[in-house]
């Protein structure tokens, strides 16, 4: 019930503007490296040892992981809680992991990646966040690049809220996330946590090694919204972690 109750909790922070935007930021009084004395509920950020982002290129495995996505379109809603922008899924999307299937329900954005490869972030990054019916979590992590302009990245870049704001449908526009993939779908595995407060760990992990290509204005317009909402990279602390072979 502990893991189930933290991973609702997670999911309803990362929706509700009102107090994501309150309780925490990612410099300053209230930055990152603070968090986790903050609130009780954050001391996670502070004490846990299996935090994300890592440095991916710290590798102690190699293996080709199966990562089976059932994806599908759907209308576009979208928000932005104050740290970062947000589009929401309806029912139906999953990907099959380890056995498990976990169904899609948010992807959010951040400047720069938060994982790192060999020491260097990815311009963005997208996080496709998923939860199983016992209440797991599994995320898998898009990088993306300056290049050609992205048609369906360019979807959320037009609807992507200035401001703070709850989740809205943008009318007459479809969202397809399979678009926003790469075609080689190697990724990395490990165990970590939310990168965001309460930092709860357990969650799974997919990072793909191949990055997509935006157009540097698509970046720009992002980030411009956004700000700098990468925490740092913690310790791997004898981790396993899978990279691609």
């Amino acid at each position: 019930m502990k893991t189930v109750f933290l991973t609702v909790s997670a999911l309803a922070l990362a929706a509700s503007p009102a107090i994501a935007a309150e309780e925490w930021e990612y410099e300053g009084p209230r930055g990152a490296d603070r968090w986790g004395q903050l609130h009780p509920d954050f001391e996670m950020c502070e004490r846990g040892i299996m935090q994300s982002p890592i440095e991916l290129g710290q590798g102690n495995a190699t293996g080709d992981i199966e990562l089976d996505v059932n994806w599908s379109a759907g209308p576009l809603t979208m928000l932005n809680n104050g740290h970062t922008v947000q589009a929401n899924f309806a029912p139906g999307s999953s990907i099959t992991s380890g056995g498990t299937v976990f169904n899609l329900v948010q992807v959010h954005f951040h400047t720069p990646s938060e994982h790192t490869l060999n020491g260097e972030h990815f311009p963005m990054v997208a996080h496709f966040v998923h939860a199983s019916d016992a209440g797991e979590l599994a995320v898998v992590g898009v990088m993306y690049e300056a290049g050609d302009a992205h048609a369906e990245m360019q979807k959320l870049v037009d609807a992507a809220p200035a401001e703070t704001q709850e989740a809205t449908a943008v009318e007459g526009v479809t969202l397809d996330p399979n678009m926003l993939l790469p075609e080689d779908m190697a990724i990395y595995r490990y165990m970590g946590s939310l990168t965001t407060p309460p930092c709860s760990e357990g969650v799974n992990w997919h990072v793909v090694a191949q990055p997509v290509e935006v157009s540097q204005t698509q970046l720009d317009a992002m980030e411009a919204i956004m700000g700098m909402n990468a925490r740092p990279v913690q310790l791997l602390n004898g981790r396993l972690l899978v990279a691609p072979e």
